[in-house]
């Protein structure tokens, strides 16, 4: 069965949790494979092109996600338009994505794109908060999580930090109970702890 629950127009193959592809492909560990390398792939990518004039607005968000899967998936960086949940979570209606998209990229704007922050705590507390907004968001039909931290990573880079370190979390469980409580309670104190943990400044060579 889907791991989501949508209002309608359903994108996954009948009685599973795969997305339609363009690759006729039912097999879930071969798509996620397929997936992950493209991720690998999109993460150089998108580093080698960071320089000052790099703007994290909206427009490069959505491209993130369209250049990394658009070979794979009709629905690549294409907002949903139909309601979604996951187990008790309620993600935005998809009659508000829209406005409460621009919202959180006109704040992160206007916070410079985080840019004037010095101290990491500072800047863990804010990446939780915008991250724990995109969650909360979901605005993708599928490989949200996945873009989401892809963009929030460069945005890392961007500002002197190696990307955030999550591997334990997400393979204990944590990361998702953190998004959990963004989403339910809009409380990102697990997930601002996650952050700082994983975070590291770039050493200068």
């Amino acid at each position: 069965m889907s791991k989501y629950q949508l209002d309608s127009s359903p994108i996954y193959i009948e009685g599973t949790d795969i997305p339609k592809n363009k690759l006729d492909i039912s097999d879930s560990a071969l798509i996620h494979e397929i997936e992950q390398n493209l991720l690998t792939q999109a993460y150089e990518q998108f580093s080698s092109q960071l320089n000052k004039q790099t703007l994290f607005d909206e427009s490069y968000f959505i491209r993130l996600h369209k250049k990394t899967f658009e070979s794979v998936y009709d629905f690549a960086g294409v907002y949903r338009n139909v309601n979604m949940s996951k187990g008790e979570s309620q993600f935005c209606l998809a009659n508000y994505l829209q406005n409460e998209s621009a919202r959180i990229f006109n704040e992160l704007k206007e916070d410079n794109y985080l840019s004037d922050i010095v101290e990491k705590k500072d800047f863990s507390t804010k990446l939780a908060y915008y991250q724990g907004e995109l969650i909360a968001l979901h605005p993708f039909y599928e490989l949200n999580g996945r873009i989401l931290r892809l963009y929030f990573d460069m945005l890392c880079v961007w500002n002197g930090y190696n990307t955030i370190d999550y591997t334990d979390v997400i393979m204990n469980g944590e990361y998702i109970q953190a998004s959990i409580e963004c989403v339910q309670y809009a409380d990102t104190t697990k997930l601002e702890k996650i952050i700082f943990n994983g975070l590291e400044q770039r050493s200068l060579k």
